[in-house]
């Protein structure tokens, strides 16, 4: 074994740290929900053992200071016990119940549960592997675009775009190492650093002309000023992205999309603002969640709502912050995106 550097040979780095430490989220995860199962059916059994010790107790307790109930039929038979000797037998008989009943209840979570934790080790799995195989192609993809740069004018229109296509791989890019940091849980990925959110807006925005473009909806971006956020660039990007995206979706050709940078109260504010038909026959709440669906929608009106929105909630919850629809009708949509002011 090599000893590392300021590190005395047979001590190993991770000395001290909690048993658990190396493991994996899913692992912890599921050992809590088996220990929870357990516990409830444990101290369900246990109840019903102490129910029934209490109520034998408290009737032999009353025949005994009854004997006449008990000399009703001259014909049986009687044995005499002693109070205390019974109430000792009670006793352990019935902790041994509960013994016996945490036992099971911990074997049958872990049978229970042991099922899920194939489920979710495929699936970290397929999440694992799809993330590592896309990671080379896309380095082969930003050389190949920066070839590509080196062979154009600067400045030129086709610059611009060899620029645009490169930006649109390095966010992939991030996004897929994201999708692996979070497959594998390792947790020691870095704080994210304050950002200026009207920048990475602006962006966006730049990046969706294009498609906007061919959507036939006219896409523009204000930026009032605002303060610095605490949040990964790319996940501030995805949100952004989701957003615009939805309301492409959603405007009919001929429309508009307004996207504005504020500052509201201590943190920032994204506003995307768009010229569909509103949305209705669904409850604003569901909207944010995952393939929602409205239930009887009007004619020319929202009818699902994808994934997209619910992965903008959850990196705006991840990032302290909230989106929400500021405003719905039949002239178009509002949706908010806030985040708190770093520091």
């Amino acid at each position: 074994m090599i000893a590392r550097p300021g590190i005395p040979a047979g001590k190993r780095p991770d000395a001290g740290k909690r048993p658990d430490a190396g493991k994996r989220p899913d692992e912890l995860q599921l050992r809590r929900a088996a220990i929870t199962v357990g516990l409830r059916i444990a101290v369900a059994c246990s109840v019903m053992v102490v129910a029934v010790i209490v109520a034998a107790a408290i009737y032999m307790l009353y025949l005994s200071r009854h004997p006449d109930l008990s000399a009703q039929d001259p014909h049986s038979a009687r044995v005499y016990v002693e109070s205390n000797d019974m109430l000792k037998a009670m006793a352990i008989a019935g902790l041994a119940g509960i013994l016996a009943a945490g036992a099971i209840g911990w074997l049958s979570a872990r049978s229970a549960i042991r099922p899920l934790g194939r489920a979710l080790e495929l699936q970290r799995r397929f999440v694992q592997d799809a993330s590592h195989e896309l990671r080379t192609p896309l380095a082969i993809l930003d050389a190949r675009v920066q070839l590509a740069q080196h062979k154009v004018d600067d400045g030129s229109e086709a610059a611009g775009l060899l620029a645009q296509v490169r930006r649109d791989t390095a966010g992939l890019t991030a996004t897929v190492q994201e999708l692996l940091l979070a497959a594998t849980g390792d947790p020691a990925s870095p704080d994210a650093e304050p950002v200026d959110v009207g920048s990475v807006v602006a962006e966006v925005t730049a990046d969706l002309q294009d498609m906007a473009a061919t959507h036939g909806v006219r896409l523009v971006f204000t930026d009032n000023g605002s303060p610095r956020v605490r949040i990964h660039p790319n996940s501030l990007r995805r949100a952004v992205l989701g957003l615009v995206d939805n309301a492409l979706v959603h405007t009919p050709e001929g429309g508009r999309i307004t996207v504005t940078v504020a500052t509201e109260g201590r943190g920032a504010a994204v506003t995307v603002a768009d010229t569909g038909s509103g949305i209705s026959g669904i409850d604003q709440d569901r909207v944010f969640d995952r393939f929602a669906r409205t239930a009887e929608p009007s004619p020319g009106s929202r009818r699902s709502y994808g994934l997209g929105l619910a992965l903008v909630r959850e990196i705006a919850v991840a990032a302290g912050g909230r989106v929400e629809i500021s405003a719905t009708g039949p002239h178009g949509t509002t949706m908010e995106l806030a985040f708190p002011a770093a520091g």
